[in-house]
């Protein structure tokens, strides 16, 4: 797989591998049986874990079996997994609109370098990842857009005898990734002053030749929160709260999946479009 998934997707294999898969099925050579596997995803449900995740698990699992059985060292087999459908759908996790506004109001008063990334996220929707990666030079204020192509993020190297992480900038998640966002009037006018007198060169966050890295802005990130007294919010929160606030204000989903990055509209819809029930009414009433 390594030459044609990134080396954080490499990573991620490696660490399922390492601290699920092998642990269980480790001593198995010939075949893994349907119940097993079954036994092996429930488990992990009664951990804790969500079905994304095991099913995540279960991926790298039937890539490394159907290897296994090209080069004739498995039994073929074919696993028919059921979950659980009592499981509850997790209401996503957004600011409300008087901590969103709060929010705002302090990182635009209070100006830092890292107060600016989290402005940045909440006018953009931009993950952390590409936040961390994002330099001067990646702001065009003629065109008023900020160009999104890196990601920066943290991961386990596995091909030394001692592992060891490393802080690596690489391409973003999908090529859908790849993408200009429009700047809103009030991030233009913060940053045309500062575009003038910053090295182009230089991250945003850190306004240095080195970054920071997401766990660090992400701790950053808690501690206003609760300077602010707003519940804690996961920082992908604050991407959820830019769909949600775009959705609520009628821009249209196609337009809000482009800038979010999506790589198919059905994840936007399914994520932020939710029609309550004055909506539905109004829908029939139109018709």
């Amino acid at each position: 797989k390594r030459k044609f998934v990134k080396l954080s997707t490499i990573s991620a294999y490696a660490v399922i591998l390492e601290n699920h898969l092998l642990p269980t099925f480790g001593n198995k050579v010939i075949v893994i049986t349907e119940q097993e596997v079954q036994q092996f995803v429930l488990l992990k449900l009664d951990a804790g874990l969500s079905q994304k995740t095991v099913k995540d698990f279960l991926i790298v699992l039937k890539m490394i079996y159907r290897y296994g059985v090209k080069i004739n060292e498995f039994q073929h087999c074919d696993w028919n997994i059921k979950y659980p459908n009592t499981q509850e759908n997790k209401a996503l996790e957004v600011l409300n609109i008087t901590n969103h506004k709060k929010l705002m109001a302090f990182v635009s008063d209070n100006f830092t370098f890292r107060n600016l990334g989290i402005l940045i996220c909440l006018q953009t929707g931009m993950r952390i990842g590409e936040v961390c990666a994002l330099q001067w030079c990646d702001i065009d204020l003629q065109k008023g857009v900020v160009s999104i192509s890196k990601t920066i993020e943290r991961i386990y190297i596995i091909d030394s005898e001692v592992k060891h992480t490393e802080l690596i900038i690489s391409s973003p998640k999908t090529q859908n990734s790849h993408r200009d966002i429009p700047l809103s009037k009030t991030l233009l006018q913060m940053l045309r002053p500062l575009k003038r007198i910053v090295n182009d060169k230089f991250f945003i966050i850190t306004n240095e030749e080195k970054p920071t890295e997401p766990r660090t802005f992400r701790n950053y990130y808690k501690a206003v929160l609760r300077t602010l007294n707003i519940p804690p919010l996961k920082f992908h929160g604050l991407r959820h709260s830019f769909a949600t606030r775009c959705i609520e204000s009628n821009c249209d989903y196609k337009t809000v999946s482009v800038i979010l990055g999506h790589s198919d509209i059905s994840t936007t819809l399914n994520l932020y479009v939710h029609p309550n029930n004055e909506q539905k009414k109004k829908c029939i009433d139109k018709m």
